[in-house]
């Protein structure tokens, strides 16, 4: 069995506060720290935002950048013009620009850049309409985030999109998620069903990336800041620049190590063997 290989990928979703220079910067740490892939989210706030919360507040006043919901949303949002500045970024140092969408509008736009993947997020994972277009018009994978969803739901989506263009990943959508909601083992089932699997890792330290390469997941997610202070609704389940660059290194390792032994000894464990190993029958 070849050894496992894994793309990491560092979510800065709109941890850039509606910043281009910010997400340029975020863009730049994230690639010197280890990230194969860069991910953003575009949304069109006035579709995307729910009717009966775009004008009540934001649930948390202190992440709030807006009065209400909605101007909130459009605070943090950039234009695909910013979009397509930070994919030139990506592609000038080497990692890959990646985007989840919220609604037809950005999904349209996105594709004209033509990202390396696009992303369904699990607040959108029932927008079969969305899925479907996507499918239709990117020529690249479509990945789809399965949080927020009963397991007869899921399996539903799963029967429904298996044999197409998509790369499922199993996440719970808590920030930050307790271990004991992970539920890691599901990433074992979709990579047995669909042969491979992503892994969005909303929870604490980088232990559960490991074992969810372990059990065989392709792809792992992490929401990425420089500094977990900031004022920001995913920094508390975000690595910063030395986490991700110890995630890297780690994934890497184990990588190596997760191959069956061939029949043989190595040659060091000969050399070891006719060192140690008592010569009485």
């Amino acid at each position: 069995m070849d050894k496992q290989s894994c793309i990491l990928i560092a979510e800065i979703g709109a941890s850039h506060a509606g910043s281009l220079q910010r997400a340029l910067m975020l863009t730049e740490l994230a690639a010197q720290n280890g990230a194969d892939v860069v991910k953003f989210q575009k949304r069109d706030p006035i579709s995307s935002v729910p009717l009966d919360v775009a004008n009540k507040p934001h649930p948390n006043p202190h992440f709030a950048y807006g009065d209400t919901y909605l101007s909130h949303r459009i605070a943090l949002e950039l234009s695909i013009e910013d979009h397509a500045k930070l994919k030139d970024k990506c592609d000038y140092l080497g990692v890959k620009y990646a985007c989840s969408v919220w609604d037809l509008k950005s999904a349209k736009e996105i594709i004209d850049i033509n990202p390396f993947f696009i992303k369904i997020p699990s607040a959108c994972n029932k927008h079969e309409t969305l899925i479907d277009y996507c499918l239709c018009n990117f020529e690249r994978q479509i990945h789809i985030s399965l949080g927020m969803l009963s397991l007869v739901e899921r399996n539903m989506l799963l029967h429904k999109y298996s044999g197409k263009n998509v790369v499922f990943y199993h996440t719970t959508t808590e920030y930050p998620c307790p271990f004991e909601k992970l539920y890691i083992k599901e990433i074992s089932q979709i990579v047995e069903l669909y042969g491979t699997a992503g892994f969005s890792n909303h929870g604490y330290g980088i232990a559960s990336d490991i074992a969810a390469l372990a059990l065989g997941a392709s792809y792992i997610e992490r929401h990425f800041i420089d500094d977990r202070t900031f004022r920001h609704t995913d920094a508390a389940a975000s690595l910063e620049p030395r986490g991700l660059n110890t995630l890297k290194r780690d994934l890497q390792h184990i990588s190596l190590g997760l191959q069956y032994r061939p029949h043989a000894c190595t040659e060091e464990e000969t050399r070891q063997a006719l060192k140690l190993r008592n010569s009485e029958k």
